[in-house]
């Protein structure tokens, strides 16, 4: 049996999303841990892109979009129902799922690592991302999850980036007026899993055993 080969780095916010997806779908792949700064020649020569996460599968098949990568497990098998059919639903998760991953991205990059962006202070670069952090925020107050009383797409797929934001300052984040946000973000990491996808392995090598994930 072929199974499909994923490269993956333990703390990238893509990278965690693609491997909640797999993981719920049960679709068990061969796991490549990269090293960002030591990208093997492997990765670079399956997607020209070589960034984490990507997926091959049947050894030509290649999805280097995390989105994508989520969308074709949960295609396999949804027994969460992740994917939402109501139409409504569907555009305001593809609407937050694009501005995450856009502006809201580019200002936790910032506010991350600010040292390399020394225009404007760190404060300012968080202070932009907080703009997002309000809009859940509301959202949360309403519902427990960001489109409807239970965990879909769109919680799974924008958790891993509000964790980092989160973790760039944990006693700011802990501080701020977010309650809702707060329990949301608690309540997804302390499930079962995401502390099943979030093991420790070794930076992988040419003629390593094979991991199974």
């Amino acid at each position: 049996m072929r199974y499909p080969l994923l490269y993956s780095f333990r703390r990238c916010p893509y990278a965690i999303r693609a491997r909640l997806a797999l993981r719920v779908s049960g679709i068990q792949v061969t796991l490549r841990e990269v090293v960002l700064a030591d990208k093997p020649a492997a990765l670079r020569a399956c997607s020209a892109k070589a960034t984490v996460p990507v997926l091959v599968v049947n050894h030509q098949h290649v999805i280097d979009e995390s989105v994508a990568i989520m969308v074709f497990a949960l295609k396999q098998n949804d027994p969460q129902e992740w994917l939402v059919t109501d139409a409504d639903l569907a555009a305001e998760c593809q609407r937050l799922i694009a501005y995450n991953d856009g502006e809201f991205k580019s200002h936790l990059d910032h506010y991350k690592y600010a040292d390399r962006f020394p225009n404007q202070p760190m404060e300012v670069y968080r202070a932009q991302g907080e703009s997002f952090l309000s809009e859940l925020e509301a959202k949360l107050a309403i519902s427990p999850y960001l489109l409807c009383e239970r965990p879909t797409f769109a919680d799974m797929a924008i958790m891993p980036f509000i964790r980092q934001f989160a973790n760039v300052d944990k006693e700011w984040f802990e501080q701020r007026p977010y309650p809702h946000l707060q329990a949301w973000l608690m309540e997804l990491l302390r499930q079962p899993l995401f502390t099943s996808v979030m093991d420790k392995y070794k930076q992988w090598q040419e003629g390593d055993p094979v991991i199974m994930f």
